[in-house]
């Protein structure tokens, strides 16, 4: 999955994969990788915009219209369980987020990888954190299992900005222009937070594809050996 770490409709689409993987019968043998992508790579890294007067000042429209347009993601989100808080969130850089979510897969694979996206969504969406000063960054990485020394590192220095870089340009090589986007098995793409039924039907397809069933011919009355013996 292809998202931002300040992107509303990423949250909600986690959320309809994760309802949609509730009811799918293989769901223990599917594994979800966070790929990096950002919506606004020239953000601050440092400032207390909100993101409500950036989008303003780029829409235009003025505060009311943004207002509306935030109720409708707010209450597309309540309904997914997410109490959204976008009139205080702040238009911020993510890159020092989703270098430490490739920090999280390298260290404790996809499961770590996972906790680390969900406590970085919630705490923008749900608490209105900076999800670009340091100090926030190292207690939610911490919190989610990372060791504080390799975190540090990462926050110093420049390691998987690379690894941010080149998923971004793969999502483009697939032919996203947003996110959220998936893709199951490097075969299917789904773009946008589509609802869970829709999850589910791609899953299932995706699944019947990689595991085929055989189509048998003739009548089930035709003579045979079974596990009961031959009728001889």
């Amino acid at each position: 999955m292809w998202s931002d770490v300040v992107c509303p409709w990423c949250y909600i689409g986690k959320r309809r994969l994760e309802k949609a993987l509730e009811s799918f019968p293989h769901a223990a043998e599917v594994e979800v990788v966070w790929h990096s992508y950002q919506l606004d790579p020239g953000a601050p890294t440092e400032g207390a915009e909100r993101s409500s007067d950036m989008l303003a000042r780029k829409y235009g429209g003025g505060p009311d219209a943004i207002r509306q347009m935030q109720d409708r993601v707010e209450a597309a989100a309540a309904e997914e369980g997410l109490l959204y808080r976008l009139g205080e969130t702040l238009h911020v850089n993510t890159l020092d987020a989703h270098r430490l979510l490739h920090l999280a897969l390298e260290v404790g694979g996809s499961e770590l990888q996972g906790a680390l996206k969900e406590a970085l969504l919630a705490a923008y969406f749900l608490e209105a954190r900076n999800v670009a000063d340091h100090a926030v960054l190292t207690d939610i990485a911490t919190a989610s299992g990372l060791p504080a020394d390799r975190v540090t590192a990462v926050l110093t220095g420049t390691e998987h900005v690379d690894d941010v870089h080149a998923d971004i340009a793969q999502a483009q090589a697939f032919g996203s222009t947003g996110v959220p986007f998936f893709v199951i098995d490097e075969k299917y793409g789904v773009s946008g937070a589509q609802p869970a039924e829709l999850f589910g039907q791609a899953l299932a397809k995706a699944w019947d594809e990689k595991h085929p069933t055989i189509q048998v011919l003739g009548s089930d009355d035709a003579d045979a050996c079974g596990p009961d013996g031959c009728a001889i």
